[in-house]
């Protein structure tokens, strides 16, 4: 099943890149101003975004969880529960980088980081579904 490593490989990494969103805005975002540049924050208003970034990197965290936790239901045996999990995790990562780049578009590189691999997994899990509904996984 070469087709499941990818799409696993691809949430897998898609996750791991969530992972580190989560640590850019909840742990480093206070106390970095390159990491609030990066955010386009003034540095007068870091006090008043504090919990706004806080939030949002908890929020990351949890698709990457989910997008693990699809990975490792699908090599535990249940497949569509598994990419289900990838589906709605990844689908939600992409999501959020076509809402980055339509609110901002000078935030166009970071939605490209933020959602290729995302989009990637998606495409990758809907080829796995559709192969393995015919039976050809």
């Amino acid at each position: 099943m070469p087709v499941v490593v990818v799409t696993s490989v691809l949430a897998a990494l898609a996750a791991a890149l969530h992972v580190l969103i989560f640590v850019m805005e909840a742990v480093w975002f206070p106390h970095r101003p390159d990491v609030q540049a990066r955010f386009r924050t003034h540095p007068d208003d870091v006090e008043a975004v504090r919990p706004w970034a806080y939030n949002q990197g908890f929020y990351n965290l949890f698709l990457a969880l989910g997008a693990l936790a699809g990975v490792v239901v699908m090599w535990a045996g249940d497949l569509t529960t598994g990419l289900a999990l990838v589906l709605l995790a990844c689908g939600s990562m992409l999501a959020a980088a076509l809402v980055l780049v339509l609110t901002d578009h000078r935030m166009a590189r970071a939605a490209a980081t933020q959602g290729t691999v995302p989009a990637l997994a998606v495409i990758s899990a809907l080829i796995t579904l559709s192969l393995f509904a015919r039976g050809l996984s």
